[in-house]
């Protein structure tokens, strides 16, 4: 089995660190937060220092937010690097614009690392089951090196390209439909329940009529029981939709649904709800419209 470091053991680092584990491999998790760490420990993970676990990796798995924590983990002052042994491989899952994939794929080459551009989806729940999509670009040697930490944490990889850029490319395209489809949950949760229908009931029905989605069926329970925990944060589709937006701009392509899902993004992050639920932008639709949502602080 492989020798794996995963750096961030947030709530999808964490699952697909459970799934790692489940699956045999000997994993050392890092993560800035010490709670963080010392939960992984409890499950049975390794942890230590960044640059001590890297000399021992054969894999490194990043689940961290952006491209510039990508940056620091590989290329900073105690980046990864200059630690991981020849061969090793680099499985970044964090979503950001293809040029940032393309660049650390030729940085870690001439380090003799192997890099696979492989962004992630399916949410905390099916991290945690092994069950995750993952959207992979890479050499077929990357894929190689790969392939037992993608066997444990994905239940189907996407074969992209033979070199970095597609996989982010495509994880964007993922989040512009994703991020307006969790507005369009809330929108509709909100008019519903100011119409007086159930939640729970409305979940029922529209998830086996044609109005559904894959968002709509995950997001929505949440909205019906109050809960506004951040399995996935505001703070990521303000992030995710702008790259959107960045990206669309230098093509000259209007993207009207994303701007209007980033637009209720941003608002609901300027009123302080940018590191809850992403579904908390229900809680714009509530107060616009007088409509009491489902509260989990008062049913316990």
């Amino acid at each position: 089995m492989s020798r794996v470091l995963l750096v961030g053991l947030g709530a999808m680092g964490f699952g697909m660190g459970q799934s790692l584990l489940r699956a045999g491999h000997e994993v050392c998790g890092h993560d800035i937060d010490a709670d963080a760490m010392a939960r992984f420990a409890a499950e049975g993970g390794r942890t230590a220092a960044l640059g001590d676990a890297a000399s021992e990796a054969d894999i490194a798995v990043l689940v961290v937010v952006n491209a510039a924590q990508t940056e620091a983990i590989l290329f900073g002052d105690d980046g990864i690097a200059k630690r991981l042994r020849q061969g090793a491989v680099v499985i970044s899952c964090a979503t950001f614009a293809p040029e940032h994939a393309i660049d650390f794929e030729a940085r870690l080459a001439e380090c003799g690392i192997h890099y696979l551009d492989a962004p992630i989806s399916g949410g905390s729940a099916r991290a945690a089951e092994g069950k995750l999509s993952i959207m992979a670009a890479g050499s077929a040697e990357a894929f190689d090196r790969a392939r037992p930490a993608l066997d444990a944490m994905a239940e189907t990889v996407f074969e992209l390209g033979d070199k970095a850029g597609p996989g982010s490319a495509m994880k964007i395209v993922n989040q512009l439909l994703a991020g307006i489809h969790v507005v369009s949950t809330a929108e509709a949760m909100a008019f519903g329940i100011g119409q007086g229908i159930d939640p729970h009931r409305m979940i029922e029905v529209i998830s086996r009529s044609a109005g559904s989605s894959w968002m709509f069926q995950n997001r929505a329970p949440y909205i019906a029981d109050g809960d506004y925990r951040p399995h996935s944060a505001v703070d990521i589709f303000v992030k995710d939709l702008g790259i959107v937006r960045d990206m669309a701009q230098a093509t000259g392509l209007s993207v009207t649904l994303a701007d209007a899902a980033f637009a209720r993004f941003a608002q609901a992050k300027e009123q302080g709800l940018g590191r809850i639920g992403d579904v908390a932008v229900a809680k714009l639709y509530a107060q616009e419209g007088g409509i009491a949502l489902p509260d989990k602080t008062t049913k316990d």
